[in-house]
Protein backbone atom coordinates (compact mmCIF):
# COMPACT_ATOMS: atom_id res chain seq x y z
CA UNK A 1 0.00 0.00 0.00
CA UNK A 2 1.10 3.59 -0.68
CA UNK A 3 0.97 5.56 2.57
CA UNK A 4 0.61 9.22 1.55
CA UNK A 5 1.35 11.22 4.73
CA UNK A 6 1.84 14.91 5.37
CA UNK A 7 4.22 15.55 8.28
CA UNK A 8 3.87 18.80 10.24
CA UNK A 9 6.49 18.48 12.96
CA UNK A 10 5.85 21.94 14.43
CA UNK A 11 7.67 23.37 17.43
CA UNK A 12 9.72 22.42 20.47
CA UNK A 13 10.20 18.67 20.72
CA UNK A 14 7.77 18.14 17.83
CA UNK A 15 10.50 17.55 15.22
CA UNK A 16 12.37 15.15 17.55
CA UNK A 17 9.44 12.88 18.38
CA UNK A 18 8.03 13.01 14.85
CA UNK A 19 11.38 11.85 13.45
CA UNK A 20 11.17 8.72 15.61
CA UNK A 21 7.57 8.02 14.60
CA UNK A 22 8.71 8.19 10.98
CA UNK A 23 11.63 5.88 11.77
CA UNK A 24 9.17 3.30 13.10
CA UNK A 25 6.79 3.81 10.17
CA UNK A 26 9.66 3.16 7.76
CA UNK A 27 10.44 -0.05 9.62
CA UNK A 28 6.80 -1.06 9.21
CA UNK A 29 6.88 -0.14 5.54
CA UNK A 30 10.08 -2.10 4.92
CA UNK A 31 8.90 -5.24 6.71
CA UNK A 32 5.26 -5.28 5.53
CA UNK A 33 5.97 -4.07 2.00
CA UNK A 34 4.33 -0.62 2.14
CA UNK A 35 5.68 2.51 0.45
CA UNK A 36 5.79 5.79 2.37
CA UNK A 37 5.23 9.07 0.56
CA UNK A 38 6.10 11.85 3.02
CA UNK A 39 5.47 15.55 2.51
CA UNK A 40 6.93 17.86 5.18
CA UNK A 41 5.20 21.19 5.89
CA UNK A 42 5.28 23.88 8.59
CA UNK A 43 2.72 24.67 11.26
CA UNK A 44 2.57 26.68 14.47
CA UNK A 45 5.53 28.79 15.56
CA UNK A 46 7.78 27.36 12.85
CA UNK A 47 5.29 28.54 10.22
CA UNK A 48 4.88 31.90 11.94
CA UNK A 49 8.61 32.58 11.77
CA UNK A 50 8.75 31.54 8.13
CA UNK A 51 5.58 33.14 6.76
CA UNK A 52 3.80 35.06 9.56
CA UNK A 53 0.95 32.53 9.47
CA UNK A 54 0.58 29.59 11.88
CA UNK A 55 -1.15 27.58 9.15
CA UNK A 56 0.02 28.57 5.64
CA UNK A 57 -2.12 27.74 2.62
CA UNK A 58 0.45 25.29 1.24
CA UNK A 59 0.28 23.34 4.51
CA UNK A 60 -3.51 23.14 4.32
CA UNK A 61 -3.44 22.02 0.69
CA UNK A 62 -0.80 19.37 1.35
CA UNK A 63 -2.77 18.01 4.32
CA UNK A 64 -6.01 17.84 2.32
CA UNK A 65 -4.22 16.07 -0.53
CA UNK A 66 -2.79 13.36 1.73
CA UNK A 67 -4.32 10.27 3.32
CA UNK A 68 -3.24 11.21 6.86
CA UNK A 69 -1.43 13.95 8.77
CA UNK A 70 1.25 13.30 11.41
CA UNK A 71 1.73 16.24 13.78
CA UNK A 72 4.44 16.84 16.37
CA UNK A 73 3.52 19.77 18.63
CA UNK A 74 2.89 23.50 18.43
CA UNK A 75 3.54 26.51 20.64
CA UNK A 76 6.06 27.92 23.05
CA UNK A 77 6.68 30.93 25.32
CA UNK A 78 8.26 32.90 22.46
CA UNK A 79 4.83 33.25 20.88
CA UNK A 80 2.80 34.20 23.98
CA UNK A 81 2.71 37.89 23.01
CA UNK A 82 1.23 37.24 19.56
CA UNK A 83 -2.45 38.14 18.97
CA UNK A 84 -4.88 35.23 19.34
CA UNK A 85 -5.36 34.63 15.60
CA UNK A 86 -1.58 34.35 15.10
CA UNK A 87 -0.81 32.09 18.04
CA UNK A 88 0.57 28.65 17.10
CA UNK A 89 -2.46 27.03 18.75
CA UNK A 90 -4.74 28.95 16.39
CA UNK A 91 -3.05 27.17 13.50
CA UNK A 92 -3.77 23.79 15.06
CA UNK A 93 -7.43 24.65 15.70
CA UNK A 94 -7.78 25.83 12.10
CA UNK A 95 -6.17 22.64 10.79
CA UNK A 96 -8.61 20.47 12.72
CA UNK A 97 -11.48 22.50 11.31
CA UNK A 98 -10.14 22.38 7.73
CA UNK A 99 -9.82 18.60 7.97
CA UNK A 100 -13.29 18.27 9.51
CA UNK A 101 -11.79 16.18 12.30
CA UNK A 102 -14.61 16.32 14.85
CA UNK A 103 -13.73 13.22 16.88
CA UNK A 104 -10.60 13.05 19.02
CA UNK A 105 -9.62 9.60 20.29
CA UNK A 106 -7.22 9.64 23.23
CA UNK A 107 -6.12 6.31 24.71
CA UNK A 108 -4.77 6.21 28.26
CA UNK A 109 -3.29 2.79 28.92
CA UNK A 110 -1.18 1.73 31.85
CA UNK A 111 1.64 -0.44 30.53
CA UNK A 112 2.48 -3.02 33.17
CA UNK A 113 6.24 -2.21 33.19
CA UNK A 114 5.35 1.42 33.97
CA UNK A 115 3.14 0.78 36.98
CA UNK A 116 5.70 2.45 39.22
CA UNK A 117 5.53 5.72 37.22
CA UNK A 118 1.93 6.40 38.19
CA UNK A 119 1.37 8.63 41.22
CA UNK A 120 -1.38 6.21 42.27
CA UNK A 121 -0.96 2.92 44.09
CA UNK A 122 -0.25 0.07 41.69
CA UNK A 123 -3.35 -1.88 42.67
CA UNK A 124 -5.49 1.14 41.69
CA UNK A 125 -3.94 1.88 38.31
CA UNK A 126 -3.14 -1.70 37.23
CA UNK A 127 -5.25 -2.73 34.25
CA UNK A 128 -6.24 0.82 33.27
CA UNK A 129 -7.08 0.95 29.56
CA UNK A 130 -9.27 3.95 28.73
CA UNK A 131 -10.25 5.49 25.42
CA UNK A 132 -11.53 9.06 25.66
CA UNK A 133 -13.71 10.11 22.72
CA UNK A 134 -13.73 13.91 22.71
CA UNK A 135 -15.84 16.15 20.48
CA UNK A 136 -13.34 18.46 18.84
CA UNK A 137 -15.05 21.18 16.80
CA UNK A 138 -17.76 22.53 19.09
CA UNK A 139 -18.34 23.79 22.60
CA UNK A 140 -16.57 26.70 24.27
CA UNK A 141 -13.50 26.53 22.04
CA UNK A 142 -15.45 27.36 18.88
CA UNK A 143 -18.75 28.84 20.07
CA UNK A 144 -19.75 32.39 19.08
CA UNK A 145 -20.05 35.08 20.27
CA UNK A 146 -16.72 35.36 22.05
CA UNK A 147 -15.13 38.61 23.12
CA UNK A 148 -13.48 40.79 25.72
CA UNK A 149 -15.32 44.09 25.97
CA UNK A 150 -14.70 47.16 28.10
CA UNK A 151 -17.45 49.32 29.58
CA UNK A 152 -16.82 52.20 31.96
CA UNK A 153 -13.28 51.01 32.63
CA UNK A 154 -14.27 47.42 33.43
CA UNK A 155 -13.69 44.50 31.09
CA UNK A 156 -16.10 41.59 30.59
CA UNK A 157 -15.11 38.35 28.84
CA UNK A 158 -17.62 36.16 27.01
CA UNK A 159 -17.33 32.63 25.66
CA UNK A 160 -20.22 30.60 24.31
CA UNK A 161 -20.81 26.89 24.76
CA UNK A 162 -22.93 25.70 21.85
CA UNK A 163 -23.89 22.28 20.53
CA UNK A 164 -26.45 21.16 17.96
CA UNK A 165 -28.18 17.77 17.87
CA UNK A 166 -26.30 16.65 14.71
CA UNK A 167 -22.94 17.53 16.31
CA UNK A 168 -23.76 15.47 19.39
CA UNK A 169 -25.20 12.60 17.39
CA UNK A 170 -22.16 12.17 15.14
CA UNK A 171 -19.66 12.09 18.02
CA UNK A 172 -21.94 9.74 19.97
CA UNK A 173 -21.91 7.28 17.07
CA UNK A 174 -18.12 7.34 17.00
CA UNK A 175 -18.10 6.62 20.73
CA UNK A 176 -20.52 3.70 20.50
CA UNK A 177 -18.72 2.27 17.46
CA UNK A 178 -15.33 2.17 19.20
CA UNK A 179 -16.91 0.86 22.44
CA UNK A 180 -18.44 -1.97 20.42
CA UNK A 181 -14.92 -2.98 19.31
CA UNK A 182 -13.55 -2.81 22.87
CA UNK A 183 -15.17 -3.93 26.13
CA UNK A 184 -18.63 -2.59 25.24
CA UNK A 185 -18.91 -0.04 28.05
CA UNK A 186 -19.44 3.66 27.43
CA UNK A 187 -19.71 6.44 30.02
CA UNK A 188 -21.06 9.74 28.68
CA UNK A 189 -19.73 12.79 30.54
CA UNK A 190 -21.81 15.94 31.03
CA UNK A 191 -22.98 18.52 33.55
CA UNK A 192 -26.69 18.20 32.85
CA UNK A 193 -27.71 19.39 36.32
CA UNK A 194 -26.41 22.87 35.40
CA UNK A 195 -25.89 23.29 31.65
CA UNK A 196 -28.49 23.30 28.87
CA UNK A 197 -25.82 22.01 26.45
CA UNK A 198 -25.31 19.03 28.72
CA UNK A 199 -29.03 18.33 29.00
CA UNK A 200 -29.27 18.16 25.21
CA UNK A 201 -26.07 16.09 25.16
CA UNK A 202 -27.49 13.50 27.56
CA UNK A 203 -30.79 13.32 25.69
CA UNK A 204 -29.17 12.78 22.28
CA UNK A 205 -26.58 10.29 23.54
CA UNK A 206 -29.33 8.28 25.25
CA UNK A 207 -31.34 8.21 22.02
CA UNK A 208 -28.35 7.07 19.94
CA UNK A 209 -27.53 4.47 22.59
CA UNK A 210 -30.77 2.62 21.86
CA UNK A 211 -29.26 1.68 18.49
CA UNK A 212 -26.39 -0.06 20.30
CA UNK A 213 -28.09 -2.53 22.71
CA UNK A 214 -24.83 -4.49 23.04
CA UNK A 215 -23.04 -1.45 24.55
CA UNK A 216 -23.63 -0.65 28.22
CA UNK A 217 -24.33 3.10 28.47
CA UNK A 218 -24.10 5.14 31.66
CA UNK A 219 -23.94 8.88 32.38
CA UNK A 220 -21.63 10.73 34.76
CA UNK A 221 -21.27 14.34 35.81
CA UNK A 222 -17.85 15.65 34.83
CA UNK A 223 -16.78 16.48 38.40
CA UNK A 224 -17.72 13.02 39.60
CA UNK A 225 -15.95 11.44 36.63
CA UNK A 226 -12.78 13.38 37.46
CA UNK A 227 -12.86 11.94 40.97
CA UNK A 228 -13.54 8.37 39.79
CA UNK A 229 -10.70 8.55 37.26
CA UNK A 230 -8.34 8.84 40.20
CA UNK A 231 -10.14 6.43 42.53
CA UNK A 232 -11.06 3.61 40.10
CA UNK A 233 -9.48 4.27 36.69
CA UNK A 234 -9.40 0.61 35.66
CA UNK A 235 -13.22 0.42 35.70
CA UNK A 236 -13.56 2.77 32.70
CA UNK A 237 -13.58 1.64 29.09
CA UNK A 238 -14.77 4.43 26.74
CA UNK A 239 -15.45 7.98 27.94
CA UNK A 240 -17.57 10.17 25.63
CA UNK A 241 -17.18 13.90 26.25
CA UNK A 242 -17.72 17.34 24.81
CA UNK A 243 -14.70 19.45 23.87
CA UNK A 244 -13.56 21.17 27.08
CA UNK A 245 -14.42 18.31 29.42
CA UNK A 246 -12.44 15.94 27.20
CA UNK A 247 -9.47 18.29 27.10
CA UNK A 248 -9.28 18.30 30.89
CA UNK A 249 -10.07 14.64 31.57
CA UNK A 250 -7.62 13.33 28.96
CA UNK A 251 -4.73 15.17 30.65
CA UNK A 252 -5.86 13.83 34.01
CA UNK A 253 -5.91 10.33 32.55
CA UNK A 254 -2.36 10.91 31.31
CA UNK A 255 -1.26 11.72 34.84
CA UNK A 256 -3.01 8.61 36.14
CA UNK A 257 -1.09 6.27 33.81
CA UNK A 258 2.23 7.94 34.59
CA UNK A 259 3.40 10.16 31.75
CA UNK A 260 1.94 12.48 29.13
CA UNK A 261 4.84 11.35 26.96
CA UNK A 262 3.12 8.00 26.43
CA UNK A 263 -0.19 9.40 25.20
CA UNK A 264 -1.22 9.24 21.55
CA UNK A 265 -4.25 10.72 19.84
CA UNK A 266 -6.25 10.49 16.63
CA UNK A 267 -8.53 13.22 15.29
CA UNK A 268 -10.89 11.62 12.80
CA UNK A 269 -14.32 11.91 11.24
CA UNK A 270 -13.50 14.30 8.41
CA UNK A 271 -11.68 14.27 5.09
CA UNK A 272 -8.25 13.36 6.49
CA UNK A 273 -7.21 12.02 9.89
CA UNK A 274 -4.79 13.95 12.12
CA UNK A 275 -2.49 12.07 14.51
CA UNK A 276 -0.43 13.62 17.29
CA UNK A 277 1.00 12.96 20.75
CA UNK A 278 -0.69 15.03 23.44
CA UNK A 279 2.37 16.11 25.44
CA UNK A 280 2.82 19.55 23.86
CA UNK A 281 5.98 21.24 22.66
CA UNK A 282 7.97 21.04 25.95
CA UNK A 283 10.32 23.92 25.00
CA UNK A 284 12.40 23.43 28.14
CA UNK A 285 13.84 20.17 26.78
CA UNK A 286 13.65 20.89 23.05
CA UNK A 287 16.87 20.20 21.19
CA UNK A 288 18.37 18.10 23.98
CA UNK A 289 17.43 14.76 22.43
CA UNK A 290 15.88 13.49 25.66
CA UNK A 291 12.16 13.71 24.84
CA UNK A 292 9.92 10.66 24.96
CA UNK A 293 8.92 9.72 21.38
CA UNK A 294 6.56 6.89 22.35
CA UNK A 295 3.44 9.08 22.27
CA UNK A 296 4.29 10.03 18.69
CA UNK A 297 5.11 6.40 17.80
CA UNK A 298 1.79 5.21 19.23
CA UNK A 299 0.04 8.01 17.31
CA UNK A 300 1.57 6.55 14.14
CA UNK A 301 0.08 3.19 15.13
CA UNK A 302 -3.35 4.84 15.45
CA UNK A 303 -2.83 6.36 12.00
CA UNK A 304 -2.25 2.92 10.49
CA UNK A 305 -5.38 1.62 12.21
CA UNK A 306 -7.85 4.43 11.50
CA UNK A 307 -6.66 5.97 8.22
CA UNK A 308 -5.26 2.91 6.45
CA UNK A 309 -7.16 0.01 8.11
CA UNK A 310 -3.83 -1.75 8.75
CA UNK A 311 -4.68 -3.44 12.04
CA UNK A 312 -1.81 -5.93 12.05
CA UNK A 313 0.75 -3.20 11.40
CA UNK A 314 -0.77 -0.98 14.13
CA UNK A 315 -0.76 -3.83 16.64
CA UNK A 316 2.83 -4.65 15.73
CA UNK A 317 3.95 -1.13 16.70
CA UNK A 318 1.99 -1.27 19.96
CA UNK A 319 3.46 -4.67 20.81
CA UNK A 320 6.94 -3.40 19.97
CA UNK A 321 6.52 -0.49 22.39
CA UNK A 322 5.35 -2.89 25.09
CA UNK A 323 8.31 -5.23 24.49
CA UNK A 324 10.80 -2.36 24.70
CA UNK A 325 9.34 -1.30 28.04
CA UNK A 326 9.31 -4.89 29.35
CA UNK A 327 12.99 -5.11 28.41
CA UNK A 328 13.62 -2.21 30.80
CA UNK A 329 14.36 0.60 28.38
CA UNK A 330 13.22 4.05 29.55
CA UNK A 331 13.37 7.64 28.39
CA UNK A 332 14.28 10.41 30.83
CA UNK A 333 10.67 11.11 31.86
CA UNK A 334 10.11 7.45 32.74
CA UNK A 335 13.43 6.53 34.32
CA UNK A 336 13.84 6.23 38.08
CA UNK A 337 16.91 7.79 39.76
CA UNK A 338 18.79 4.48 39.61
CA UNK A 339 17.86 3.73 35.99
CA UNK A 340 19.74 4.70 32.85
CA UNK A 341 17.74 6.57 30.23
CA UNK A 342 17.75 6.45 26.44
CA UNK A 343 17.61 9.50 24.22
CA UNK A 344 14.80 10.05 21.74
CA UNK A 345 16.63 8.54 18.78
CA UNK A 346 17.84 5.54 20.79
CA UNK A 347 14.30 4.76 21.96
CA UNK A 348 12.94 5.16 18.44
CA UNK A 349 15.52 2.74 17.10
CA UNK A 350 14.72 0.19 19.84
CA UNK A 351 11.04 0.20 18.81
CA UNK A 352 11.90 0.01 15.09
CA UNK A 353 14.22 -2.92 15.82
CA UNK A 354 11.42 -4.75 17.69
CA UNK A 355 9.07 -4.16 14.74
CA UNK A 356 11.59 -5.82 12.41
CA UNK A 357 12.19 -8.73 14.83
CA UNK A 358 8.46 -9.25 15.36
CA UNK A 359 7.77 -9.52 11.64
CA UNK A 360 10.78 -11.78 11.05
CA UNK A 361 9.61 -14.11 13.84
CA UNK A 362 6.10 -14.20 12.37
CA UNK A 363 7.50 -15.14 8.94
CA UNK A 364 9.61 -17.97 10.42
CA UNK A 365 6.63 -19.34 12.33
Amino acid sequence: MLLNITVVAGDGIGPEVTAEAIRVLKAVGDTFGHQLKLSEKKIGGAALLASNDPLPDDTIQACLASDAVLLGAVGGPAFDSYPRHLRPEAGLLRLRKELGAFANLRPAKCFTPLLDTSPLRQEIVNGTDILIVRELLGGLYFGEPRSIQEHEGQRTATNTMRYSEPEIERIARIGFDVARRRRKKLVSIDKSNVLECSRLWREVVSRVGKEYPDVQLSHQYVDSAAMLLVMRPNEFDVLLTENMFGDILSDEAGGVVGSLGMLASASIGGKVGLYEPVHGSAPDIAGKGISNPLGAVLSAAMMLRYSFALEEEASTIEEAVSQVLVAGYRTHDLAKPNQSALGSAEMGEKVAERVRIHVADAVRN
